[in-house]
Formats: C-alpha cells, sequence, structure tokens
C-alpha cells in the first residue's frame, strides 16, 4: 500500500530525538490513557457483566422510567447506556437520581465514580468508589475505578493491589488487565506487561490499544520483530490511530527497514500533520514529502 505524505514539513532535513526517546514519550502518552470496554455495570447484580451500547435501548428505558418514575435501577441501566453513548451529562443525571432513590446502591455510585473520573474531578470519583466498595465488597468496576484514580495520583502500590482485586473479581474484565499493564510498563516491568496485553487482547480482538501497548514493551524489550507483529494488526484493526502508525515506524525503523517506517511515520503526519514524534521519524530515516511509501 503506497502513503503519499501530503503535508509539507518544514526542517525535515534535521534530525530528531532517537528513537529510544520516541518510544519512551509514546509510552508516556499511551500511559495517560485507558479503554473503556463494558465497566460501567448496568444493575445492582454484582458480577452481571455491562451491555454494550448497541443492546441497549435508551428510548425502551426511557419509556420504563416513564411507567415507573421511582425506579433507582431503571436510571441506572439508562445512565449506563448513555455513559457509553458518551452522553456525559446526561448519564451523570441518571445515576444521580438513581443514589437519591436508593443510597445505598453500591452500583450507581461505581458508575458516577466512573462519570467523575473521565472528567477529572477525581476527589469526587475517590469518594463514590469507595462508597461503592463500602456496600459491595465484590464490585470489580469499583475497584478498577478506585485503581485508575491512585494511578493518576501516582500512588503505585494502592493501584496494584486495586487491579489486582478488580482481576480476582472479574477474570473477563479486559480494562483491569490493560490498565494493571500500563502500571507495570511505567515501572518497567515489561514481561509483566505484556502477560496483561496479551490478556487484554484476547478479550477484547480488534482493538488497537493493547496491541499498541505490547508492541511498545516489546520494543522496550529490543523485540522489534514482535513489535512489528503486533503493530501491523493494530494498524489494520484502527486505520486512523496515528500513535500506532508511529509506534510502527520506530518498530521498523529498529529491522532497518527506513522505507516502511517513512511509511508509516508518513501515515501518522497525514493523520497528525503537527505530531512531532511523527515529523522528527520520518525526517530521521531520510523521508521526502510528496514522495509516496509503501507501508505493507
Amino acid at each position: 500500500m503506497a502513503n503519499p505524505v501530503r503535508y509539507p514539513l518544514s526542517g525535515a532535513s534535521h534530525l530528531g530525538p532517537r528513537a529510544a526517546i520516541s518510544i519512551a514519550l509514546i509510552a508516556m502518552v499511551l500511559g495517560s490513557c485507558s479503554i473503556n470496554l463494558g465497566s460501567l455495570t448496568s444493575s445492582a447484580e454484582p458480577g452481571e457483566p455491562a451491555r454494550s451500547t448497541s443492546s441497549i435501548n435508551i428510548a425502551s428505558l426511557s419509556e420504563v422510567i416513564k411507567n415507573s418514575p421511582n425506579d433507582p435501577v431503571a436510571y441506572n441501566k439508562r445512565g449506563s447506556a448513555l455513559a457509553q453513548a458518551g452522553k456525559t451529562d446526561e448519564a451523570l443525571a441518571d445515576f444521580n437520581k438513581a443514589i437519591s432513590l436508593d443510597p445505598n446502591y453500591g452500583a450507581a455510585y461505581a458508575n458516577r465514580g466512573l462519570i467523575y473520573r473521565q472528567t477529572r474531578r477525581l476527589d469526587l470519583a475517590m469518594a463514590d468508589f469507595e462508597r461503592a466498595i463500602a456496600l459491595d465488597a465484590n464490585s470489580a468496576p469499583a475497584y478498577l475505578g478506585r485503581g485508575l484514580v491512585n494511578k493518576a495520583g501516582n500512588q503505585t502500590v494502592e493501584a496494584l493491589e486495586d487491579f489486582n482485586k478488580a482481576i480476582a473479581l472479574a477474570p473477563d474484565n479486559a480494562d483491569a488487565y490493560y490498565n494493571r499493564g500500563l502500571l507495570y510498563q511505567d515501572e518497567k516491568q515489561h514481561q509483566s506487561a505484556i502477560d496483561d496485553f496479551t490478556a487484554a487482547s484476547g478479550l477484547v480482538p480488534q482493538r488497537a490499544e493493547p496491541l499498541l501497548a505490547r508492541a511498545i514493551s516489546y520494543l522496550a524489550l529490543d523485540e522489534p520483530r514482535e513489535a512489528v507483529k503486533d503493530l501491523d494488526e493494530a494498524v489494520q484493526d484502527e486505520p486512523q490511530n496515528a500513535q500506532a502508525w508511529i509506534t510502527r515506524g520506530l518498530a521498523y525503523e529498529r529491522l532497518g527497514d527506513k522505507a516502511k517506517a517513512a511509511g508509516c511515520y508518513g501515515r501518522a503526519i497525514n493523520l497528525r500533520p503537527h505530531d512531532e514524534a511523527a515529523r522528527t521519524g520520518f525526517a530521521r530515516v531520510g523521508g521526502k514529502p510528496g514522495q509516496s511509501y509503501d507501508t505493507f
């Protein structure tokens, strides 16, 4: 697949930072993210798997609420559906309503905590996760959420304990494995990180994030061929993921394939014209603006 670099690069003849530094920067960017693949719990029943937005009809849940306006479970379920649809404010209103109707509804606290965490209201998130755990010691989403808040606060030991607990309670929770893997990666425990990213990827196939994260750890262990396998798959699963293209460029650069690396960096530049890692990588491997490069 040929990929022309459409955007002109200023200063393209100057070499950027070493690839090793770029890997560290990518890992730092990745570590600031988390995937959400169903952490919201749709009912008060422990262990009930959260359902995807496509399987929850918000309109039908609104009809349930219309007929039963004092049903906290209905508000919690609709809040979960709204949150998964990206309607954060509406979801928060539903979780608030569910809690007002039942102040001991642990799942609603866990869900509201996830909304607070996503909107960077970490103190409020921590309070809700603590309350959810006090009400239901088997709430995997609450432990996962508290772990993410602890990780954001650099409370590494506490975060690890929370992720371990979330995984023990819900061994099929991809978020917990992925985020524990990021924690291990931050601590340079790359083999443990790889194991967790492998578990996450197995639970959520055709998602770029676990593959990208695992590739970064492979690169840190100087195993670029293993990294390339993951990144080839990642960019096919999510071709608009600029970070995956940049990391793939680094991997091919490590393998000495400068032409393919230039194609990868060029693809990232087409997606994110001002990305410094992509631009310096493209320059580093001798890429020429306007030229077409094969990416596969």
